[in-house]
């Protein structure tokens, strides 16, 4: 079950440094979902940046600092219960999957760190 996990925590990492990326250069399908969800375009630096902190975190708890780690997916799991739940205010359900993807990603990453 560890190797699992290791390797959605992994997955986790690579997504969202993927997505970090995407709100960074402010790609059209994030400036497309954001605007769907109500979520005003100068925002996504800011949102890319937590995303990229997330991304930073698990790796260093990879890497030796398993604390790091478990705040870090703490963190992932708060910001994409968020998203998630900005989907369910807008009633936008048909990209759900999306973000509840990224939230069962980043729990799989705290059920790594705790388990650790």
């Amino acid at each position: 079950m560890t190797a699992v996990l290791l390797a959605l925590t992994i997955g986790c990492i690579a997504a969202n440094a993927f997505v970090m990326v995407a709100d960074l250069a402010r790609a059209k399908f994030v400036l497309a979902n954001s605007a769907e969800v109500g979520v005003k375009p100068g925002l996504l630096p800011y949102l890319g940046l937590l995303k990229g902190a997330g991304t930073a975190g698990l790796v260093i708890g990879l890497a030796g600092v398993p604390p790091l780690g478990v705040a870090a997916a703490v963190g992932l799991v708060l910001f994409y219960v968020c998203a998630v739940g900005a989907h369910v205010r807008a009633s936008v359900y048909y990209n759900i999957a999306f973000p509840l993807l990224y939230l069962a990603l980043a729990v799989c990453a705290l059920m790594y760190f705790v388990a650790g």
